[in-house]
Parts: structure tokens; sequence; C-alpha cells
């Protein structure tokens, strides 16, 4: 059984998400003012605990179960030459990942994550999106319900990243689309294309959102017919997430350009959700900001895979220990507060 098997229940689910706990704020907040440092000292570290109580429901969270989820699939609009590498290289990446030779293989386990692939028909690429809609319907909520499937009532936090070549043009699609400017504010050198490669980008995504143009302008049809089967895949379990009241941290402009086309229509789509990097491709400081998320990290990364937001969870693992841990004043015998 799917968890988006129709338009109708994936549109149902962006109308009715949950919200985090705000008692469970109230009291995280309250043990932060008990905590023996001065208020505020310990910057961002104290929002990131307020903000995992609020989820989980609890004043103190804790995180022991943790899944990064890696979605891989392939686009038809490559054949416009907009990526310095061939299609062939999602399907030899994914090899990679399974064989634990990839740099999220390495930066999951240091993160105490569970690793999951999800290759998703990676020999059968989406349609040009410069003539015809990525997907169909069904290969959409497909897509849509591939993400939902890795996302388990167990799991604290999720993290999400993504492989494909040409994906960052999809990406800069999207945002064009579901957030207006230009498309040159949108486009950059994803793998490393030069300024020529760019102009070609630019171009072929120009030519997609023309021929696109009458559409409606839902989150679903904005996905289907500009995105990918990773990119779906992605929007359908940061859904899913907040369904089950789960955080996630998202990686680069591409897992952030996933949720474009549903912040657009529904902007607490990405109030469960922590940015956990802002990456080199220069549309991804502009998305954050349309998101409201500030980055927990800027390391001039642009890998993809989930990296960035896998670096960022041992400072969300070092926040909940913060405060957790930290004596009150009261248990340290400290007079008053700081």
């Amino acid at each position: 059984m799917t968890d988006f098997s129709s338009i109708a229940a994936f549109e149902a689910a962006l109308g009715a998400l949950p919200a985090a706990d705000t008692s469970a704020i109230a009291a995280a907040r309250a043990r932060q003012g008990e905590l023996t440092k001065p208020p505020g000292s310990l910057g961002r570290l104290e929002d990131i605990a307020v903000f995992m109580a609020g989820w989980q429901g609890t004043a103190c969270p804790t995180l022991t179960r943790g899944r990064a989820a890696i979605f891989a699939g392939n686009h038809g609009f490559t054949i416009h030459g907009v990526s310095a590498f061939p299609a062939s290289v999602t399907a030899s990446m994914v090899a990679n990942f399974s064989a634990g030779g990839a740099a999220i293989n390495a930066l999951a386990r240091a993160a105490g994550l569970d690793l999951k692939i999800v290759a998703l028909e990676l020999d059968r690429p989406t349609a040009d999106f410069t003539i015809a809609t990525a997907m169909d319907a069904d290969e959409c909520l497909a897509a849509l319900s591939s993400g939902a499937e890795v996302v388990t009532p167990d799991l604290q936090i999720l993290i999400v990243g993504e492989m494909g070549i040409g994906n960052t043009t999809a990406a800069a699609a999207l945002c064009a689309r579901s957030l207006g400017g230009s498309v040159a504010e949108w486009t950059g050198p994803g793998t490393g294309v030069d300024s020529a490669g760019i102009a070609r980008k630019i171009a072929v995504i120009e030519r997609a959102l023309g021929h696109h143009a009458d559409a409606p302008h839902t989150p679903f049809e904005t996905l289907r017919r500009l995105g990918g089967r990773e990119i779906a895949a992605i929007a359908g379990a940061v859904v899913k997430a907040r369904q089950l009241r789960i955080p996630v941290v998202l990686d680069g402009f591409i897992t952030c350009a996933a949720i474009a086309p549903l912040a657009a229509a529904v902007p607490a789509i990405a109030d469960h959700c922590i940015a956990g990097h802002c990456s080199a491709e220069p549309g991804h400081v502009r998305l954050l900001n349309r998101l409201g998320l500030a980055p927990l990290l800027n390391l001039g990364l642009r890998l993809g895979e989930g990296s960035g937001a896998a670096l960022a969870v041992p400072v969300i693992r070092a926040a909940l220990a913060a405060h957790a841990q930290m004596a009150t004043f009261a248990e340290a015998g400290v007079a008053g507060s700081l």
C-alpha cells in the first residue's frame, strides 16, 4: 500500500500538517532558563534543543535513531548538455553507495545514522521536460510514495539527500516556477559546468517553463512537470515525516528545491525542517531565505548525497546533550542565576 496513492491523498496531507507541541516548547525553554549558563549563551544549540522538543513532545528530547535516506533518479533533459557528466554516472554512484565507498557512507557512520539508498528506475529517465511532463501522475505518485516509505515511526530525525545527474537544472526550474525570479538567479554550475554550460542550463529551463506556462501552479503539478523521481521522493519523505512529527534535516539546493513547490502553497511545510548547511550552489542561499531557514553549517560543500545534512547531525546531538545533561542551578547548588 502506498502512502500517496492519489493526488487527493497528497493534497489532503499538505492541508492537514500537524504543528509542534507548544507545551513541550515552553517546558524546554523553561529548562534552558534553569541551566548553569547565562541565558542564550549557547546560541543556536539552545534553539535546536527547543525545536526538537516541540516535535518530540517532551521537554528533554533524545536522538538515538536517525536515518539518512538518499534517493537517486535520472532525467530526460540531460540530452541537452546541462551537466559535466553523463547520466550513466548516477547508476555508478548508486553502486558506490551500496559498496560503502561514498562520502555519505563515511559521514552517515560518523553521525550514527542508518543509511538507506533508494534508486528509482535509473534505466528509465523522466521525460524531457522541455517538450513533455517529466512524469505522468502515476509516476509522480509512485515517487512520492517511495519517499514516504522510508520514513518509519521509530525515527527521531530524518536526513534527506539525492543523486541524479542534471538535477540542479530541475531544482532551478522548480524554484523559478514556484518562487518567481529570473531563471539566471536560480541557475548555477552544479557539477562544475563552465559559463557556456550555465547558459545552456538557463536556456533549457526557460524552454521548460514556457512549455508548462499554462499548467496549474499546484505543488503536485509543478513536481510532476519539472521535477524528477528522486526530487518527488524527497518531497514525499518530508511530508510523511511531518505527519509523524519527525524533524527533517535538509541537505543542499536540490533537497530544498524539492519542497519549494510545497512551500509556495503551504509555507508551514518547512516548520519541521532544519537546513543542515548552505551549499556553494548560488541559488541555495536565496532558497533558504525564501524557506525561512538558517543553515547550521557553511563549509563550501557542493557534493549532494546528503553530505551537509549528515554533518549537521553531530551538532544536533551536541545541542540535545547540553540540554539534557547540564545541571540546573538548583542541582548545582548555585544561588540565583548567571
